[in-house]
């Protein structure tokens, strides 16, 4: 006698929808996968690119409001700069995802755990002068730069080639061009009088 209760059938391409299960993964764990590091390296790394890549998402969200938020005669110029740089600290964004997870860890992605894990202050909720934001910008930068700097000579020294390079040649690099194109935004020179 059957006793399995009969299932309604469903169309073939009805997407399986509110599906719900358990984490497969862990943040703060890694898998298993044979790169030549060993685990501890690797976790090391993970954390330490962790946090950066918190800090540089909320670099990225700070450069698209201050992108939305420009005021004044330098509007157009600087609405333009910043989400050019906002377009290229998201890419620094992925590549530093992609580097975790080529460890064997989990990036931190969802926006509430990244408010968690950076060190960058929380801006007001509303618009600053333009100086301001500029400001903003530079601070979080230099804490992102004083961070990944030591991250990298950490990693190095742990034989972490890889993420190294990551540090120096997307987040570094990037950040002190960036720093460089905002500061000079703040030099106080006249418009019209020489």
């Amino acid at each position: 006698m059957d006793t399995a209760v009969p299932t309604p059938t469903r169309p073939s391409g009805q997407p399986l929808l509110h599906q719900k299960g358990a984490e497969t993964q862990a943040f703060g764990t890694l898998t298993q996968l044979p790169i030549g590091l060993g685990h501890d390296t690797r976790m090391y790394a993970c954390q330490r690119l962790n946090r950066v890549l918190a800090d540089t998402q909320i670099l990225y969200s700070l450069y698209k409001k201050h992108h939305w938020l420009m005021r004044g005669a330098t509007f157009y110029s600087l609405h333009l700069m910043l989400d050019q740089h906002a377009q290229a600290q998201l890419a620094v964004v992925d590549a530093l995802a992609e580097r975790i997870q080529s460890l064997g860890g989990v990036a931190v992605g969802d926006p509430r755990h990244v408010a968690e894990l950076t060190s960058v202050p929380r801006p007001p909720d509303g618009v600053e002068k333009v100086p301001v934001m500029l400001s903003r910008l530079l601070d979080a930068h230099e804490r992102i730069l004083i961070d990944a700097r030591d991250a990298a000579a950490r990693i190095s020294a742990e034989g972490d080639e890889g993420s190294t390079d990551l540090l120096v040649s997307d987040v570094i690099r990037t950040g002190e061009a960036q720093v460089w194109f905002l500061a000079e935004h703040l030099v106080d020179t006249p418009l019209v009088r020489g």
